[in-house]
């Protein structure tokens, strides 16, 4: 089998960084096609109750797979970290760690989720006429978790080594998978969101099961041996250190947004809706940069683990360019086209008149995405994840919790809520750039 790595610390930056960063988009692009399938097949054949439904189960599943890929990008840095220093036998415990606590985690992560699926609903204010397909619908996509955490740690472990082809590879065929099973499910069979959900968690099983048959089958320095399957405490504390707090930083994202979505819950159905397709279509936006990123963290490893950090400012500047660029373009561009891509989920005039004031706040304020993301990608990268947690929570979950409490409560629009999000972006824009700077300052002003 060919021999995917690259070595992210000699050459030129910009040239690989654009190779990497494609498929890593890419594939970002296409797991994000798996929801978006969900929401143009519901909104299509079954209606804005079921969109609803799949809307308020949302941010319980993200709470949940957030605070796994952030374990995720651990293993990325720590991998990318003993390649770039050339550790090939911790490489090797890295990979088995990585995997071996990937299948644990989803399988532990299934069982606590489908336990309190109406808990938790609940606990959000689920509307009673859409909890049973809510609760139907987050059920089976519980199903599909270890799929989910498997794919996210072994791309990571591949990624950390520069192959990105690969996991975008599976992408795209478990993407194709999942729309072609959500029609038969759904347009065929008449299931409704149990159709939706089965069809995003085998596809998501089946791109882990490609993932881990690369790894099974190759000679290169990432290959996996069952035998070998096994967690190593310091793998694992390098792990968690660096994953631990950015999943947290992600699960808290996600805690904000149950805030937020039972705020919109307190709207209606058609907002729901509105904000549910509204949110969709600014994820595209926001993964394309959230890919640029884990880019950036791979290369950044490797230069800190191979003490380049002259490379490392290389790296960031490429990166915040490349981010700010995607951003503008597509932010303009999602306000431009809205009654377009609405019309993609649902015919419904009154969910589509919502959408158009969404898409203004989202897409005029989409490049703060960019600035925000890129330089606490890079400073993980250098192992450093604790700060850009505590900046998240302060600046996006204490903000969001804060403004819910009043401006929304004063106000009470779809208008006044949204706006917390470019507020909050901004200031964490603001604080991540800062930390980098101070970080790459110290680093360079060690001793050698």
């Amino acid at each position: 089998m060919k021999n995917s790595t690259v070595d992210m610390t000699q050459g030129p930056i910009l040239k690989k960084l654009v190779v990497y960063s494609i498929p890593v988009v890419l594939s970002g692009i296409l797991q994000l096609l798996f929801r978006t399938a969900d929401l143009i097949v519901v909104g299509n054949f079954t209606g804005s109750d079921a969109l609803a439904a799949v809307s308020a189960s949302g941010p319980v599943s993200g709470l949940i797979i957030t605070l796994f890929m952030g374990l995720s990008v651990g293993a990325n840095v720590v991998a990318a970290q003993d390649m770039g220093a050339k550790r090939m036998a911790d490489f090797q415990e890295t990979v088995h760690t990585s995997i071996a606590l990937s299948l644990v985690l989803g399988i532990f992560m299934t069982g606590l989720g489908m336990l309190y699926t109406d808990f938790l609903l609940r606990l959000l204010g689920t509307p009673e006429d859409i909890l049973p397909q809510a609760k139907t619908y987050l059920w089976f996509i519980f199903l599909g978790v270890p799929g989910t955490i498997v794919y996210n740690f072994g791309a990571a472990i591949l990624r950390a080594v520069g192959d990105t082809r690969r996991p975008m590879i599976f992408m795209l065929i478990a993407g194709v998978l999942n729309f072609a099973l959500n029609l038969l499910l759904v347009a065929g069979f008449h299931m409704g969101v149990e159709g939706v959900a089965i069809a995003t968690s085998l596809s998501e099983t089946v791109s882990a099961a490609l993932v881990l048959w690369v790894m099974l089958r190759s000679d290169a320095v990432y290959k996996l041996e069952l035998k070998r399957l096994k967690i190593h405490k310091d793998k694992l504390v390098r792990i968690i250190k660096v994953g631990l707090p950015a999943g947290l930083q992600g699960s808290a994202f996600s805690i904000s947004y149950l805030l937020v979505q039972s705020s919109i819950n307190s709207l209606g159905a058609t907002v729901m809706a509105a904000v549910t397709v509204a949110w969709s279509i600014d994820d595209f936006c926001y993964v394309s940069v959230n890919a640029l990123g884990q880019a950036a963290a791979s290369f950044a490893g490797q230069n800190y683990g191979a003490k380049e950090y002259g490379r490392i400012r290389q790296v960031y500047r490429y990166s915040m360019a490349m981010a700010a660029g995607i951003l503008v373009v597509l932010g303009i561009g999602s306000y431009i086209f809205e009654p377009w891509l609405f019309r993609i989920f649902t015919g419904d005039p009154a969910v589509i008149t919502v959408g158009k004031e969404l898409m203004f706040l989202i897409g005029v304020f989409g490049f703060v995405n960019g600035t925000m993301g890129i330089p606490f990608n890079v400073v993980r990268g250098m192992g450093r994840s604790v700060f850009p947690m505590v900046s998240a929570l302060i600046c996006i979950c204490v903000l969001r919790v804060v403004w819910v409490c009043t401006v929304f409560a004063w106000f009470h629009t779809v208008t006044a809520l949204f706006l917390c999000f470019p507020v909050a972006k901004g200031l964490t824009s603001v604080t991540g750039i800062l930390y980098y700077h101070h970080i790459m300052r110290k680093l360079e002003n060690e001793p050698v």
